[in-house]
């Protein structure tokens, strides 16, 4: 699996997990301190995130890291 792949589904995977917390994508990116603009881009695979990203998204949804990055 490469790495567009991976971004691709650990997006889709911090999608699925913010709108079972009934958080739109506004009210995520206000309560993550980040842009909008870079939310969906994570969202989408379309950025390569930094693992300080990543464990910020998974405090603020009350995950596991695993549970995102495990994608196999």
């Amino acid at each position: 699996m490469n790495k567009e792949v991976i971004l691709v589904k650990i997006g889709l995977k911090i999608r699925e997990f913010r709108k079972e917390k009934n958080l739109s994508i506004m009210e995520f990116s206000d309560k993550l301190e980040i842009e909008y603009n870079n939310l969906i881009r994570i969202e989408k695979g379309r950025t390569n995130f930094t693992i300080g990203t990543l464990l910020k998204i998974c405090k603020a949804l009350d995950v596991k890291l695993v549970d995102i990055v495990n994608v196999e």
